[in-house]
This record gives structure tokens, sequence and C-alpha cells, in this order.
């Protein structure tokens, strides 16, 4: 069954800098040929809150003027077990990304990145983080096969799947759009989402930075050290 990923834009990828125009324009790459479409599942992002940022667009990571509090939701974890997103990585550094298994490309690319960017910091730093994939895809993503993908690239990075419902209005509420998948009439199977990683600084469990789509490994290396000392990059 092929897989198409269609990017998913909401007000939260509108970062209201003019000189993040073509910073934005990152979030607009998709990982294979997402086809034609408006990509409406139906609802409205128009409650999402808009993410404002500073910073100039040459930098990697740029800061939110409003961080966004984690997800208060549970969800299922890659060994099966009730993960309760917020309680759980309390007092930690967290990336967040919504992204699916079967992506081709955007996905795969943006945990390896940050799989070689977490692999070069301190232990101690490393026994810190928390890297956190949550599944917009999760009838096809299992704990199963989401502990041999994510295992591929850092065992300890952190699989969640659960109900589509849950895992939306998670996404929704850090200003992140995801839809249903789709399935084609050729048998492909279509998956909009945000391409975002949020930085979570651990001293007050809010994303305090976001990552576009393309951010390299070299960019995560450096500005990690910050994120995890509750720092702006």
């Amino acid at each position: 069954m092929r897989t198409t990923f269609k990017p998913r834009t909401t007000r939260a990828a509108k970062l209201g800098a003019a000189a993040l125009t073509a910073a934005c324009a990152l979030v607009l790459t998709g990982c294979g040929s997402g086809g034609s479409g408006s990509g409406s599942d139906g609802g409205s992002d128009a409650g999402n809150a808009a993410a404002q940022v500073s910073g100039p667009a040459r930098q990697a990571g740029t800061v939110l003027d409003t961080p966004f509090a984690k997800p208060d939701v549970v969800l299922t974890d890659n060994h099966g077990k009730p993960y309760d997103l917020a309680r759980q990585t309390a007092g930690h550094p967290v990336l967040l990304y919504f992204g699916y298994t079967h992506c081709p490309d955007v996905c795969p690319t943006t945990m390896s990145d940050i799989a070689l960017a977490k692999a070069k910091l301190p232990a101690a730093d490393q026994a810190a983080l928390r890297v956190v994939f949550v599944s917009s895809d999760p009838t096809r993503d299992t704990p199963a096969r989401l502990t041999a993908w994510l295992g591929a690239m850092d065992k300890s990075f952190i699989g969640l799947t659960g109900k589509f419902s849950a895992i939306q209005a998670a996404a929704r509420s850090v200003g992140v759009g995801i839809s249903p998948p789709v399935e084609e009439k050729d048998g492909s199977v279509t998956v909009e989402h945000g391409a975002e990683v949020l930085a979570f600084w651990p001293k007050d469990d809010k994303a305090h930075v976001l990552y576009m789509s393309g951010t390299t490994a070299e960019q995560y290396q450096h500005d990690l050290p910050r994120i995890i000392r509750s720092e702006a990059p």
C-alpha cells in the first residue's frame, strides 16, 4: 500500500514575523507527492492559538512569544502501556513531533537528525532529554511498529498511538494541524500533518521553541544544550 503525505498548515505555522516567511515555507514541503486538494478534514483550525515568534529567520529554532503548555492527553506508548504525556515528561526537556512511520521522507529524516544530535550530547543530557513521536496514523502505527521504527534511530525515543480524535486534539492544542488518514481509490493512503518540532523547557514544561522541517542534525546539536538548560537558542 503506497502512502503519500500532504503537509498541513495551521495558524501556528503562520509565524507572525515577516522575516520568517522563508522559514514557514519549509513546513509546506511534504514527504511525498500529496496530490491536489485543500486538505480540510471538515473541521476548523480557527480556534488554534497563533504561535507568535521572535528572532531572525536564519536561526534554526524560533522562540515563541507565547509558549504552549504540553498537551493534556493519555495515549498508548510503544510498549503498549498508558502514557500520560504531561505527567510522565514533567521536569524534562522534551522534543515533540507529530508524524507517522510510513512517511517516505520528512518524518524519518526529522527523527534521524534528532537522534544524531542527541548522540552528541553528554550522557547526563541524553538521559534527561525526552523525544516524543506521536502518530498521526494510529491505525497502522501499532506499538510494535513504533518500537521497530523508532528503535532503528534511538531506542529511548517514545512513540505514542491511540484514538485519532485524542491525538488530533493534542496536536491542535500546540498549534499543529493533522487530518485523518484517507485511503484513496488507488489504494494509496494520504496523511496530512504539520511538520513542526516543539521544544519544551524543563523549568516550566512549556514549548518555547519551534523548529521547522529542514532543521539539520547540526542545528539541533547546537541548540539542544540550551533547550536542556531552559534557555533560548
